[in-house]
């Protein structure tokens, strides 16, 4: 089997981390890349080596393709793993390590020009008979077209944009009236985030499932799924809770929306490992296609840990021609698995809240997994995402898997800054999560925080 001698790794915190050990146990020498920032950053330590690349703003290091090529020259690496965010879906960036004669560990620049834009992978949804969301497959830049499209869909519509994601550039128009504004706020936003304009015109569908399936392709053309997750509960469109298996889907229902991922995945002629998203109305068993991430997802633990499989070896394996080591009859989801993203924010407003950790402690026990860059001493800085740590569980049901993620929640030490600690026990111990009554407005319908509520930064109620 054909692997790299050197990774290096075009990211930071625990995702540089999950690489730098998957390579290591590889056999693998690593190369960490950071900002001036950084320099006591925990990937900084564990890689074989490592290089500054600029100073603190993402723009001038982490998103700094010449400085990143130069350090991959000078320490004679000859793969680059781009995590997930900065550069991991940028076709250009891939192309350019292709030129340089250095293998980038993802899809091809090909799968990610046609995955990668929301537009086109409409398109392809459509080319492959996946079922896609009312609305139109084209992007636009002129709000007057886009406003016939929407008209003849119906509102309330949704307005994203075709290149990126995160939930920049979002905006739910709830009629006719507020549709030109609104169009002009949300392309404002995406050109900056993402230089880009065109926004995507679809059906809004309020109070349904965020259903993703994980799959893997090689180049001999082999394209599997590794099961799904339900990634339901999520603020401002971004995800908070991620789980496996998705509670009250028909099992039916699931095998369709797997079986569309893997059709996808073979239409487009995909390789390596992404994520094919869906949207599922669990009361008429319909499902729609809105997204492709041709990427490493933030929560791919769930999946390993509900499967039993490396996601991230597996991608290392893939991107340098080898077949799938993988079977799909191979992949059984075993148990539940719930994964609670630790943010450094006040869990009422989500205002970020970096500084420095005074007091930490990971949970621990059977079952029980923190991806993680925190130390105590380390300072959490503000130039970057607001993610500090992945809290993912393993129970033998949903039930044992809530309970175990409440102890080790309880468990969980964070001291200096605020977290989002307490959020997760609330929504855990809501009844509508418990019983799986919950959507993807679940946060946006239920009220967790009462107005007087006030806490510092070591917020825990053990049991």
């Amino acid at each position: 089997m054909k692997l790299p001698k050197k990774v290096l790794i075009a990211n930071r915190g625990e995702i540089a981390l999950r690489v730098i050990r998957a390579c290591h146990q590889l056999g693998i020498k690593t190369v960490a890349v950071h900002s001036k920032a950084d320099v006591d950053a925990l990937h900084v330590k564990l890689a074989t080596e490592s290089v500054c690349i600029g100073p603190a703003l993402a723009k001038e290091s982490y998103l700094n393709i010449a400085s990143i090529m130069s350090a991959a020259t000078a320490t004679g690496a000859d793969a680059i793993h781009p995590g997930y965010g900065f550069l991991s879906e940028n076709p250009a960036f891939a192309e350019i390590c292709s030129s340089c004669g250095i293998t980038f560990i993802g899809p091809t620049v090909r799968n990610m020009r046609m995955m990668g834009d929301k537009a086109r992978a409409r398109r392809a949804a459509d080319k492959a008979g996946v079922p896609t969301i009312p609305g139109d497959s084209q992007g636009y830049l002129n709000s007057e077209e886009a406003f016939a499209i929407a008209k003849n869909v119906g509102f309330p519509i949704l307005l994203k944009a075709c290149a990126g994601g995160g939930g920049r550039g979002m905006k739910v128009v709830e009629n006719a009236e507020s549709f030109s504004g609104l169009f002009s706020t949300a392309q404002r936003e995406v050109e900056a985030a993402f230089g880009d304009g065109h926004l995507l015109v679809e059906k809004y569908l309020p109070k349904v499932r965020h259903i993703e399936v994980q799959i893997a392709g090689d180049i001999a053309g082999n394209v599997i799924h590794l099961g799904i997750r339900d990634c339901s509960i999520q603020r401002r469109h971004q995800k908070l809770i991620e789980e496996a298996p998705s509670i009250g889907l028909d099992p039916a229902l699931q095998r369709q929306i797997e079986n569309a991922a893997v059709e996808l995945g073979k239409s487009a002629g995909y390789t390596n490992v992404g994520t094919v998203e869906f949207l599922a109305d669990v009361v008429s068993n319909k499902f729609y296609f809105i997204e492709m991430n041709t990427r490493l997802q933030v929560e791919h633990p769930v999946t390993e840990m509900v499967t039993d499989t490396d996601i991230v070896k597996e991608q290392i394996r893939l991107a340098m021609g080898n077949d799938l080591t993988i079977s799909q009859d191979s992949v059984v989801m075993k148990g539940h698995v719930i994964e609670a993203r630790i943010n450094a924010e006040d869990p009422k407003t989500l205002i970020p809240s970096p500084g420095l950790i005074t007091a930490y402690h990971a949970p621990g026990g059977h079952g029980v997994r923190v991806d993680s860059a925190l130390y105590s001493g380390y300072t959490v800085q503000p130039y970057y995402d607001s993610l500090i740590a992945k809290l993912v569980v393993r129970g033998e049901d949903r039930n044992s898997c809530i309970e175990k993620l409440l102890v080790a929640l309880d468990e969980f030490i964070i001291e200096g800054i605020k977290t989002n600690i307490e959020l997760h026990r609330r929504i855990l111990r809501h009844p509508d999560f418990v019983t799986g009554r919950h959507h993807t407005k679940f946060l946006d319908s239920i009220q967790l925080f009462s107005e007087k509520e006030t806490w510092g930064s070591d917020v825990r109620t053990h049991a």
